[in-house]
């Protein structure tokens, strides 16, 4: 029983939050701000919780398509559905469970909150296969870990204002950058199996490329916070972010893959930073 339940924490990356705190602070940027500095308790435990459970039942969705080609991959190949721990069919379920938990709390959230939502569960399903067709599946990737920011406005502003879909842009930069970075590290067993990637697209410009990504999302941000008259914090935690940026760039200079792996997972602190900026405005 504990080395199934430990299978399962492994699929669904329980063990390893990097993945829902990536989704999770941008989609808390976009409730502070639909929510004026101050929403509500209920919305936020919504997103939070949302966040975890859509992850998870993106991991499943990536884990199940990649299966043929994760034994393929050093970092991979030892994921439950390659080694046999979990079966396809007990993934399929666990997977439906976790969607109707998701749509349960998306229903709490009102029926055009509910139209986004199934635009985003297209998202999640579609993400994995997208390596497989074109070079840009970090692009695919922002947009995907981007979409509970029109969510967050949704549910509590009834629209999506253009600040929102500034928000979307400044995030979408970023992921494509972290995302990048992650690429990096797989980039040597991609190229063996043919799946494809920015970094691979890039190549010896990758750190130009995330560099751009990052200041550009910075930069974006900070338009925001001129626009919303957010205040000293708030560019407090865009510059503590700036620094996280030039750190992650230094790992990644000699593109090993345990560096490139531990920048990726710095950036934990570049959105965590803009974060706790945007909760002290």
């Amino acid at each position: 029983m504990f080395k199934k339940l430990s299978a399962y924490t492994r699929l669904t990356r329980m063990n390893k939050p990097v993945g829902w705190l990536l989704l999770l602070w941008p989609t808390l940027w976009a409730v502070w701000i639909a929510g004026y500095g101050s929403p509500k308790i209920t919305i936020v435990v919504i997103f939070v919780v949302g966040v975890i459970i859509m992850r998870a039942a993106g991991c499943i969705v990536n884990d199940y398509l990649d299966k043929d080609l994760d034994g393929h991959v050093s970092r991979t190949r030892n994921r439950p559905l390659v080694t046999g721990e979990v079966t396809t069919y007990e993934a399929l379920l666990l997977f439906v469970v976790l969607i109707v938990m998701a749509l349960f709390l998306v229903l709490i959230l009102g029926r055009l909150t509910l139209l986004f939502a199934l635009v985003g569960f297209f998202l999640v399903i579609t993400y994995p296969l997208f390596k497989r067709f074109t070079h840009l599946p970090q692009l695919y990737l922002g947009v995907v870990f981007s979409w509970g920011i029109p969510l967050a406005f949704v549910a509590q502003q009834g629209k999506v204002p253009n600040i929102a879909w500034m928000l979307f842009l400044a995030n979408f930069l970023w992921v494509v950058a972290y995302d990048t970075m992650y690429a990096m590290a797989d980039r040597p067993d991609d190229k063996k199996i043919g799946i494809k990637s920015t970094a691979i697209l890039v190549g010896k410009y990758d750190l130009i490329f995330n560099i751009a990504c990052q200041a550009a999302s910075l930069g974006v941000l900070a338009a925001i916070g001129n626009l919303l008259e957010l205040g000293l914090w708030f560019y407090a935690g865009l510059c503590v972010a700036g620094l996280t940026a030039v750190y992650q760039s230094y790992l990644c200079k000699s593109r090993d893959r345990e560096l490139c792996l531990k920048a990726f997972i710095n950036n934990i602190w570049f959105g965590g930073a803009i974060f706790i900026g945007l909760v002290m405005a």
